[in-house]
């Protein structure tokens, strides 16, 4: 069975980069006398850095705790968070569409993978760029969606 971890890379990227924002901007608003620093929070634009820095913190934080990932193994797919973990057996599945999300934009050919389900009235979704290892995911899933029907084509009457 195959894992693919949650990619946290963006949120590192995020928390790092307001934190120097908020070191350099620190630094060119604070003063030195007498050998020690002075600044002071009663500045807003240190509040709104701080507050973007809070929510990047929490947000990476928040997704570290969770530790989401997917298996894929050769007769299901399980979703894995912290305290749930949702099975999928490839007998339960009624259709897997590989694709393209309409209103996203994003590098590379594959964006999402549609998986129906016949218990579930809503798809599952995956979204390939947010894991790791995005090439051998969509192997994966091209490998068991082979054992299964692709989508039904949506058919428009004509008038």
């Amino acid at each position: 069975m195959s894992t693919f971890r949650y990619k946290l890379d963006f949120h590192y990227q995020q928390t790092l980069l307001y934190l120097v924002t908020l070191v350099l901007y620190a630094g060119i608003r604070g003063s030195f006398m007498e050998g020690t620093f002075t600044f002071f929070f009663h500045d807003p634009i240190v509040v709104v850095i701080l507050f973007f820095f809070a929510t990047a913190l929490g947000t990476l934080l928040l997704n570290l705790w969770r530790a989401r990932h997917v298996n894929v193994g050769p007769d299901r797919i399980v979703f894995h968070a912290r305290h749930r973990e949702r099975v999928v057996m490839l007998d339960d599945i009624e259709w897997i569409h590989i694709g393209r999300e309409r209103l996203v934009q994003t590098a590379g050919r594959f964006q999402q993978v549609l998986i129906k389900t016949k218990g579930r009235r809503w798809a599952y979704r995956i979204r390939i760029g947010r894991y790791e290892r995005e090439q051998e995911l969509v192997a994966e899933i091209e490998r068991l969606a082979t054992k299964v029907p692709s989508r039904p084509m949506k058919r428009y009457r004509a008038q």
